[in-house]
């Protein structure tokens, strides 16, 4: 299916499913830069950010930052390393690693004050953490093993009415066994009822060994990841064997690979296939693998190993429609997620509220780094003083060489975190600190929520427009197409006339869609009545 497919195919689903909408409008304020030139504004900043460093000291440090006071920098500095020790004297090393990549990012030697350095502090975090190391008694010697390290996700959740009769409600996923003490990884998907603070039915969980279908074992959730649908359950039995995380990055397309699991209900079963692709971008901060191995209902959260019985992926979605088209999660997902989803709870992941591709060389053959095609009014990079074109090359010393490897860095962070961003534009390059906040659900409604029409429209159709009319403050001239977008994709160019009638939006919040009138050169310049439909989440958001 093309991209052309695809936007047609969302047009006519979504277009269905806005019985719940908001109707056209643009906030009454846009957050504008502060002028620190202005003394009350100084002196305001300052008595804001020292009543935030009492709640949100890292939140306070950046910002002192951005004020480049050098007074309240040291004292921010000091509530940090304040909370930074707290965690070491707790052995919270997840935490303190937090505060000493936020630390580390402005300048400070963290280091001297105990000679931890930032790679023993990344091991101490990861210690203890299961599925990071396996230990070879419990590793599977035979396919049989391997069967037998995977487990039935038993998810009850009591009775359905339907038509005056009551039916079982369940759900039913795989999972699989990463320590001898009976951590179990599987989808978030597959468990989201137990972790949903909507949910006010009944669920319980339960997990059944491959070796005996006919007994439920109660199960927890330690932590979950919607973005990367990868979940981490607790269930009090010693496994029988574990299976190593192995390395995607190791697979090339052809190579053989079987999924384990419990299609249908079908408790231990084994299909295999090769992988087809490496590069789908089906997750918003991420690429999974396409397999041709069979997977049907039941197999989410199963494990899809290699020829040396050693994990490659998480399997987590098929499209029973089509045969041999299915989907796995690479494995390097789980390892970043691993510590995270320990350390108990949502995993939410971090962004800069920015949304933009990877920028080329003239003749396309080289990345050369991260381009800032938007930045959401309000958000960190804009308070960073980050702006279009800017072209981001490094974060905290790493290399940036497209929004690829950008999400792969930050999937390694959580919220509340400084990091140091390596830039260049056409007036030279330099560095620039910038906060992580919490990603939200669907970025593309906050940005909504947060700018007018003419910069919204950037991140979600691929267009930058300006105003062209006195009259009609919703007509517009577009001045540039972003190669590959929703607008490019449905034949605009620039200096077509848009008018936009309304804008509207599903129940979740997670697509929106727009209402317009336009002459697009392309057409003759016929006058055109269209609806589009955006996704309000994807890859390039970071």
């Amino acid at each position: 299916m093309n991209k052309s497919d695809r936007y047609f195919v969302l047009f006519v689903v979504f277009a269905l499913l806005f019985s719940s909408c908001r109707t056209l409008h643009e906030p009454k304020e846009i957050y504008q830069p502060l002028n620190y030139t202005e003394q009350d504004v100084y002196e305001n900043e300052k008595a804001r950010i020292s009543s935030l460093s009492e709640t949100s000291p890292v939140n306070a440090l950046w910002r002192a930052e951005l004020l480049n006071d050098a007074e309240l920098i040291s004292s921010c500095t000091q509530k940090v390393m304040q909370k930074y020790h707290e965690a070491i004297d707790k052995k919270d090393y997840f935490d303190a690693l937090k505060y000493y990549r936020s630390l580390s990012a402005v300048g400070a030697d963290v280091a001297a004050y105990n000679g931890i350095a930032g790679g023993q502090l990344s091991e101490l975090s990861a210690q203890g953490v299961p599925g990071l190391t396996a230990d070879a008694k419990y590793l599977p010697k035979t396919i049989a093993d391997c069967i037998n390290a995977t487990v039935t996700v038993w998810v009850d959740r009591g009775i359905t009415i339907k038509n005056g009769a009551g039916y079982a409600d369940r759900v039913i996923g795989s999972g699989f066994f990463i320590d001898r003490h009976g951590y179990i990884v599987t989808n978030h998907h597959v468990i989201s009822d137990i972790v949903d603070p909507k949910n006010e039915k009944y669920s319980r969980l339960y997990i059944k060994l491959a070796s005996d279908s006919d007994t439920r074992i109660p199960a927890k959730v330690v932590g979950y990841d919607s973005v990367l649908d990868l979940a981490l359950l607790k269930a009090e039995v010693d496994a029988p064997f574990i299976l190593a995380l192995g390395s995607s990055a190791d697979l090339s397309i052809g190579d053989k690979v079987s999924a384990i699991g419990t299609p249908l209900g079908l408790d231990g079963t084994i299909t295999s296939g090769i992988v087809s692709a490496v590069n789908r971008k089906l997750f918003t901060t991420g690429s999974v693998l396409q397999i041709d191995a069979a997977v049907n209902s039941g197999n989410s959260g199963g494990p899809l190993i290699d020829s040396q019985m050693r994990v490659q992926a998480v399997v987590f979605a098929g499209m029973l429609q089509y045969q041999g088209l299915n989907f796995a999660i690479p494995v390097e997902y789980l390892r970043q997620d691993l510590p995270v989803l320990y350390h108990g709870g949502k995993r939410d992941h971090p962004w800069t509220g920015s949304y933009g591709h990877t920028k080329k060389s003239a003749d396309g053959r080289q990345n050369q780094g991260l381009e800032v095609q938007y930045v959401m009014p309000g958000g960190s990079t804009s308070r960073s003083a980050f702006r279009e074109s800017d072209v981001i090359t490094a974060v905290d010393g790493l290399q940036v060489d497209s929004i690829e490897t950008m999400q792969d860095i930050l999937r390694n962070y959580v919220p509340d975190t400084i990091i140091r961003c390596t830039y260049s534009n056409d007036s030279g390059s330099g560095d620039r600190f910038v906060y992580l906040d919490a990603r939200p659900e669907n970025p593309g409604y906050d940005i909504y929520s947060s700018d007018l029409i003419s910069g919204s429209f950037v991140p979600l159709l691929g267009m930058k427009l300006i105003q062209s009319s006195t009259v009609n403050k919703h007509t517009y001239t577009i001045t540039e197409i972003i190669k590959g977008s929703i607008a490019d994709e449905s034949g605009f160019s620039e200096n077509d006339p848009v008018t936009v009638s309304d804008v509207k939006f599903n129940d979740d919040k997670s697509a929106a869609y727009i209402e317009l009138y336009t002459r697009k050169s392309k057409k003759g310049f016929l006058d055109i009545s269209m609806g589009m439909t955006a996704s309000l989440d994807s890859p390039y958001y970071f």
